[in-house]
């Protein structure tokens, strides 16, 4: 499911902000930013995210920023200074220059002075990140909470029409082997030329006609998996995974009814269930 949080929390000399987005995944797979010195908060931050959430593809991107002082520091690296310092006196004896090297120079020689993010304090961040990212989450569970309210009633909806279509076919069946022995005895008739049909032989025909075409099972079978389907849209838990294995046994059952069905008005039946049920597993992807 999709969604979105951001929030900012402040610990001691350390403030974080906390961007979380979740888009559609099957499993739960995380995907954090840090900034690199808080890296070894990397393995916390994804456990606080799996505990809160079930599914979905999770980017966290956290910002760093100190509440007190520079985010940079200036660093003085010695050992260059003292060879731009030798390298200059060594050339004004060279060149008989007695102009003496200025502390200015030392400086703008470069890799000299250069800038340094602050040592963060870990203690203090992991507390911030924390707190920052269980209210980014919360932000981001309320907006998937709405998501899923309006995804519970299409589902539902998709559900009844699912059990419409098994109804049709539950009272199209019969009939479709009356047709078959009709259209049967007609044409044993035709091929007979006027002799005695033996209704025996025609009525084993029929009866083995019928244990091919008896879709009765499939049909009790469905209406289980519809029945165990339709009070999970109510759960507060996540059932996503279980929802995606039952509609997947949904279609199981209507493939099986597919390959039963001997006449055009099942048939279409039958594609109708197919696409509805194909309809409501994509939903079901979803579906924390």
């Amino acid at each position: 499911m999709t969604g979105f949080g951001a929030a900012s929390a402040t610990v001691g000399p350390e403030r974080i902000s906390v961007e979380v987005r979740s888009v559609n995944h099957k499993f739960c797979e995380v995907k954090p930013r840090l900034p690199r010195e808080l890296g070894a908060l990397e393995g916390a931050l994804v456990r606080q995210v799996k505990e809160r959430l079930a599914r979905g593809a999770v980017e966290v991107s956290v910002h760093r920023a100190r509440s007190s002082g520079s985010a940079t520091l200036p660093k003085v690296d010695l050992e260059l200074a003292r060879e731009y310092l030798t390298a200059y006196r060594s050339l004004g004896e060279a060149l008989s220059l007695a102009e003496p090297v200025s502390l200015r120079a030392i400086f703008e020689a470069d890799g000299v002075l250069r800038l340094e993010e602050a040592a963060a304090d870990l203690e203090a961040a992991g507390q911030a990140v924390t707190a920052a990212l269980t209210e980014a989450l919360a932000a981001l569970v309320a907006m998937r909470q709405q998501e899923g309210r309006a995804l519970a009633v299409d589902l539902e909806q998709r559900l009844q029409r699912i059990q419409q279509l098994s109804g049709d076919v539950r009272k199209l069946a019969p009939t479709v082997l009356v047709d078959y022995r009709d259209r049967l005895a007609s044409r044993v008739a035709e091929l007979a030329k006027g002799q005695p049909l033996s209704e025996d032989r025609l009525a084993q025909e029929v009866a083995l006609a019928a244990e091919r075409m008896d879709v009765e099972e499939e049909l009790t079978r469905l209406d289980s998996h519809l029945a165990q389907l339709r009070p999970m849209l109510e759960q507060e838990e996540a059932v996503g995974r279980r929802m995606d294995f039952l509609i997947q046994e949904v279609h199981r059952e209507i493939n099986t009814l597919g390959s039963k069905v001997q006449s055009a008005g099942l048939a279409a039946l039958v594609v109708e269930l197919k696409a509805e049920a194909e309809r409501f597993r994509e939903q079901v992807q979803n579906v924390e």
